[in-house]
């Protein structure tokens, strides 16, 4: 159902959470359902909360984050598929942007909700994860994310493409703590467009994903991310340097994937070491597991 005017005020409000991946592989296809990547990561319950707004006072679509209007061409690909209508989409992260924590595809699945649920548009929850999927494909924003973030816990994604053909499994876990320390952005299409960066990406993600596969546990998940980062050669400066402090202590650490942090899914007696030592290189964030999905408040 596509919607060509809105008398009436209508608005819905939708969280969805935040992902991490550990390590992934990227699979290119010219379908942007088939496009995308297979790797493993996990679900966050901070994330983004979107607000969408139609009414006749709302004569063309604005997009803000955190109160600042921004392009938001994510957000306004979904937007474009699912409705005509003009909209005012007002998000508010409690993760950081453009660190790794899946911001773009938490942003385009609570705008998909929240929109879907102001215009009464009857789109499933599967059309919708589809949706955010491509909107993130096509604006080189990310690969997977979504498909983790509409599953929740710590999801291996074992085949590419959008949510509803990609094939899942899951770690085993409770909603343990994650630590994370943030040290700046980095651009995932800066990444993602290096040729030779691409090439040991795969190679390093091809070997993770069998490494994970034998041991599906959170312990292996974390090793395994660890070398990813190493191996591929992502990891490096700052990044290597917290990496290498929590080896000291007796924590596995890694990267944010594609992100300028580094994060822990560390045992409850290894909590204040690890807070210890990332609280040496900035401030110290600190999440749980979320095993729920996308939510309408």
């Amino acid at each position: 159902m596509r919607f060509e005017s809105v008398d009436d005020t209508l608005t819905a409000r939708a969280f969805a959470p935040a992902h991490i991946t550990g390590f992934f592989q990227i699979h290119d296809h010219k379908d942007p359902m088939k496009k995308g990547s297979t790797g493993c990561g996990v679900v966050l319950d901070g994330g983004v909360y979107t607000t969408v707004t139609a009414g006749k006072e709302i004569d063309k679509t604005e997009i803000f984050l955190n109160d600042e209007k921004v392009a938001g061409d994510t957000n306004r690909t979904v937007i474009e598929f699912m409705t005509e209508v003009p909209v005012k989409v007002e998000s508010i992260s409690d993760i950081p942007i453009g660190c790794g924590f899946g911001a773009s595809g938490a942003g385009a699945l609570g705008t998909a909700y929240a929109l879907n649920h102001a215009l009464s548009l009857e789109y499933t929850p599967i059309q919708l994860n589809d949706i955010a999927h491509i909107a993130e494909i096509k604006n080189g924003s990310g690969l997977g994310d979504v498909i983790g973030q509409v599953h929740g816990g710590i999801p291996i994604r074992k085949t590419p493409g959008a949510p509803s053909i990609a094939q899942i499994e899951h770690i085993p876990t409770v909603e343990n703590e994650v630590c994370c320390v943030v040290l700046g952005e980095l651009s995932t299409s800066s990444v993602l467009g290096n040729s030779e960066m691409a090439k040991n990406i795969n190679m390093a993600g091809e070997k993770a994903m069998k490494k994970l596969i034998e041991k599906p546990t959170i312990d292996n998940f974390m090793h395994c991310s660890r070398e990813f980062a190493i191996n591929c050669g992502l990891a490096r400066g700052k990044v290597r340097e917290v990496i290498e402090a929590a080896d000291e202590a007796g924590v596995v650490a890694s990267q944010a994937m594609l992100g300028n942090a580094v994060f822990s899914i560390p045992s409850t007696t290894c909590v204040s070491e690890l807070v210890d030592v990332f609280s040496e290189f900035g401030e110290v964030l600190r999440f749980r597991i979320r095993t729920g999905s996308v939510k309408i408040i």
